[in-house]
């Protein structure tokens, strides 16, 4: 029997792009591939790539250049390097005839059958790249008349059901699904206690420095029913957290037919069994209506913790970039999250330097940043991303002063991330264990993955050795810049306290 082809998925960007390179993972592994973890070990390097900005489009470039000089390393496996995701979408044929070190470059609409695609570049027949276009433009305008449209949404995962036909792609010939059971197409690529699951693609707005939905296409929300199938399939594989990804997750039903439809899927997704938080990201100010600060502030197992997509404070430069809100209505929001949880975690990002952005300008966003109080703020400074309607501005700042602004914010929001993180000191929180050596460390429920800081516990209150996965409760005894150190009051369940 011939040994099976090898495949690594190398991921870059954000926890939507690591839920794509899961379920890629899957459907290879259905088509009989070998997964390994490291590319040198891969006939098949594969690349799921991040276009954000322009930093994240030079680290794929980085990686795929990487990938492809282990190609005419004696001790290494691999014959092909892949491109997907992003960087792949959004450039096809011109990121293939600029990067020939990569022997394919593919499409969201390949990853359906991209075992099969793989299979033939290592035979050198590799398919020709796609070509790129608005995505967008593949559903219909009225987001209604989307449910069952084609097009590939990547991520989603195909929940297959008794009887019911699954299209691989476009064209094809319909498959059946299991005989009993849904079925999950997906496969862990790491032993971590969270994982991301994504409950929409796409988004409908059009902010004016985004290029997002030009190649990630219109909003389209996932059923309910494949959300909770695939949520139980995660507690099954021993996640005890659930972060809720899209491009947009307040926009989640309204294709459905149902604007209140994230608030009626979180208390379900904290019934599911294993499931022991929820978490939503993505959330955008001006759609949080009362009713879901209710269910995130209220409900037993999602935790109160507010993802809030600001980008400016300024009412003029939030115009300009084709949003809503400022200083006034964003505090008003966060007044009303801290009436009801005073303890809720709220990150956010911000845009400095956009064009036409004042001096008056810079200024209300710093007092906006010093009265908000949020846990975590990333800054970013503004550039140009083509076929962007702010790339066309008047009003550009040189890159020079973009920097200088930059600078100052980012040591503002550290100084008052500090601030924030020693307010919390004496407050008990349920921190998620995620490293259980020598040290043990973990989340808070005001702490989202990778991007929030951590907490660490601290010996004097373990009530026997934690292991990863384990929810326990804490208290804060000190501040550690972004992170916490905590001192167990009780232990996992079943613990004696």
């Amino acid at each position: 029997m011939p040994t099976p082809r090898s495949v690594a998925l190398v991921t870059l960007g954000c926890a939507r792009n690591e839920v794509d390179s899961e379920e890629l993972a899957g459907r290879l592994e259905d088509a009989g591939w070998r997964l390994v973890a490291d590319a040198a070990e891969a006939d098949v390097a594969v690349v799921n790539t991040c276009a954000f900005i322009e930093q994240a489009k030079k680290d794929s470039i980085d990686v795929l250049l990487e990938a492809a000089d282990l190609r005419s390393d004696a001790g290494a496996a691999t014959r092909a390097v892949v491109a997907v995701g992003c960087l792949a979408e959004r450039y096809g044929d011109q990121l293939a005839a600029s990067l020939p070190e990569a022997d394919a470059v593919l499409g969201f609409d390949s990853y359906p059958e991209l075992a099969r695609h793989l299979e033939a570049v290592l035979l050198g027949r590799a398919p020709a790249p796609h070509v790129p276009r608005d995505r967008r433009t593949l559903l219909p305008i009225s987001p209604v008349e989307r449910t069952g449209a084609a097009g590939a949404q990547p991520g989603h995962g195909i929940v297959a059901r008794p009887g019911e036909s699954v299209w691989p792609e476009a064209g094809a010939t319909p498959r059946r699904g299991p005989a009993s059971g849904p079925r999950v197409i997906r496969r862990r690529l790491d032993g971590s206690p969270w994982a991301p699951l994504k409950i929409a693609s796409g988004c409908d707005r059009r902010c004016a420095f985004c290029a997002i939905p030009s190649f990630r296409g219109a909003f389209v929300s996932r059923p309910a029913a494949d959300i909770l199938a695939e949520a139980a399939w995660l507690a099954e594989r021993g996640v005890r957290e659930i972060l809720l990804v899209s491009e947009n997750s307040t926009s989640y039903g309204k294709d459905l037919g149902d604007l209140r439809a994230l608030e009626a899927l979180l208390p379900r997704l904290a019934a599911v069994p294993g499931i022991a938080r929820v978490r939503v990201s993505y959330l955008q100010p001006a759609e949080v209506r009362p009713g879901l600060v209710e269910v995130l502030t209220g409900t037993p197992g999602v935790v109160p913790y507010f993802d809030l997509s600001f980008q400016h404070a300024s009412p003029r430069v939030l115009r300009r970039m084709r949003r809503f809100g400022g200083t006034q209505p964003f505090l008003a929001l966060l007044e009303q999250i801290r009436d009801r949880c005073p303890e809720a975690g709220v990150r956010s990002n911000v845009i400095v330097g956009f064009p036409g952005e004042t001096a008056e300008d810079l200024a209300e966003l710093e007092a906006f940043l010093q009265q908000a109080r949020l846990d975590v703020v990333g800054v970013f400074g503004y550039s140009d991303e083509e076929g962007t309607e702010a790339a066309g501005l008047d009003g550009k700042l040189d890159t020079a002063e973009i920097a200088e602004r930059v600078a100052k914010v980012a040591a503002l929001v550290e100084e008052l991330s500090a601030q924030r993180t020693e307010d919390r000191i004496g407050e008990d929180v349920d921190v998620l264990v995620e490293e259980a050596g020598d040290e043990v460390t973990g989340r808070a429920a005001h702490q989202g993955p990778e991007v929030d800081g951590v907490t660490r516990l601290v010996p004097g209150g373990e009530p026997g050795r934690l292991a990863v996965g384990d929810l326990v409760r804490a208290r804060v005894v000190t501040a550690e810049g972004p992170d916490l150190a905590a001192r167990c009051i009780t232990g996992p369940p079943g613990t004696p306290a």
